[in-house]
C-alpha cells in the first residue's frame, strides 16, 4: 500500500515537469498563429534575418508542492520557487526551437515553473491528435 502511494505521488510530481519537456519537441513545426492562440500574446518579440524570436515570461514565482505554515508566521518551503521564460524561435512562420530560461526548478522537476506557459498548447496538441485519429477512423 505504501509503495503504491509513493509511486502515485512520484508520478504526479513528475507530470508537472514532463509537460514542458514534451513541449520542447511537440511544438516544433506548429504554426505561429496556433502558438499564439494557445500560449497567449508574447511579452517580447525580436525579428531576426532568418525569422523571429517570441518570449513569454512567468515572472511570478511558482511554488513547489510542499509549503508548511505554522503559527507565529513561521513558514517552511521545501518545494522551492521558480520562474520561467519560454523562448520560441520561429522560421518561415513555424516553431523551430523551444527553450526555457530562468530558475525554473522546483521540487516537481527542472522545468515545472514553465508548465503554466505551455499547458494550453499541450491540450491544444492533444485535441488536434484526437480529432485527426477520429477522422481516420471514420474514413
Amino acid at each position: 500500500m505504501i509503495r503504491s502511494v509513493s509511486l502515485l505521488a512520484a508520478l504526479m510530481l513528475s507530470a508537472c515537469s514532463t509537460v514542458p519537456t514534451r513541449a520542447r519537441y511537440d511544438l516544433i513545426g506548429m504554426p505561429r498563429a496556433d502558438l499564439i492562440a494557445c500560449a497567449g500574446v508574447p511579452d517580447n518579440r525580436e525579428l531576426l534575418p532568418g525569422g523571429e524570436v517570441l518570449e513569454w515570461r512567468q515572472d511570478q514565482a511558482v511554488e513547489g508542492p510542499l509549503n508548511i505554515k505554522t503559527p507565529f508566521s513561521l513558514e517552511l518551503d521545501i518545494g522551492g520557487r521558480g520562474t520561467c521564460h519560454l523562448v520560441a524561435r520561429l522560421r518561415q512562420g513555424r516553431v523551430a526551437q523551444i527553450e526555457y530560461t530562468g530558475p525554473s526548478a522546483t521540487l516537481t522537476g527542472p522545468y515545472s515553473a514553465c508548465r503554466p506557459l505551455v499547458l494550453a498548447c499541450d491540450h491544444f496538441l492533444k485535441r488536434g491528435k484526437e480529432q485527426l485519429s477520429n477522422k481516420v477512423r471514420k474514413s
